[in-house]
């Protein structure tokens, strides 16, 4: 299945479950690299079920697969860069709110990263506080 089956089918119903989840990490890790495509999906499905009584497992691949998106890369390996802060900025504000599960994304981001543009840093600071 891919992963945009895989979307219309998780927002048709509002809820992501423990199955879903396994799902949706066997497609996104069977390379070893969540790619931006593949993190916009992650956000897609967030944006669509915030609220909803997910499974837990959701929030931790979700965390996993984003942080390994931002500091697993090539081209900035461990620090976030300018590109991938603007990226992440976008999508985390692009609905208006902090749910539960870009806090603890934006947490584990911050514990990580060796380094990250101040305007990541800003939103990190209002967000998590």
């Amino acid at each position: 299945m891919s992963l945009n089956e895989l979307e219309k089918e998780i927002v048709a119903d509002g809820v992501v479950d423990a199955d879903e989840v396994a799902r949706i990490r066997g497609v996104l890790f069977d390379d070893g690299q969540i790619d931006r495509a593949e993190a916009d999906f992650l956000f897609n499905v967030n944006d669509a079920v915030s609220g909803a009584a997910n499974a837990a497992s959701w929030q931790t691949l979700f965390v996993e697969a984003i942080t390994s998106h931002l500091l697993n890369d090539a081209e900035s390996p461990g620090a976030i860069d300018d590109d991938e802060a603007a990226w992440l900025i976008q999508r985390i504000e692009g609905d208006g709110q902090y749910d539960a599960c870009e806090k603890a994304l934006m947490q584990e981001v911050s514990r990580k990263a060796t380094s990250m543009p101040a305007s990541l840093k800003s939103l990190l600071e209002k967000a998590c506080s």
